[in-house]
């Protein structure tokens, strides 16, 4: 079976969703990478393809980690399983 999202390795906090009509408090698959593992996560919002679920809980202030990189600041709490984009993470570069 195809995952729904992909994860590049298990420290990331992150998973990147890649198919289509992902729908609130559905189980969805993903695949770590690195660790060639599979995962389940119920998530909470509708989330689109191309956009980020969020694969712990995270406070304001928190650091999100993807590839094992810094793509920005948590700027409103987000729970297990939340869409992680522009309305809750800002970069850091300005």
């Amino acid at each position: 079976m195809a995952p729904d999202f992909l994860v590049h390795e298990a420290a990331d906090g992150v998973g990147v969703v890649v198919v289509e009509g992902l729908k609130a408090n559905q189980e969805i698959t993903g695949w770590v990478m690195k660790e060639d593992e599979t995962v389940t996560i119920t998530i909470l919002n509708d989330i689109p393809i191309g956009h980020k679920v969020a694969m712990q809980d995270y406070a304001e202030g928190d650091t999100v980690m993807k590839y094992n990189t810094d793509i920005g600041k948590v700027v409103a709490p987000i729970k297990k399983g939340e869409h992680l984009h522009v309305h809750n993470v800002k970069t850091k570069r300005w």
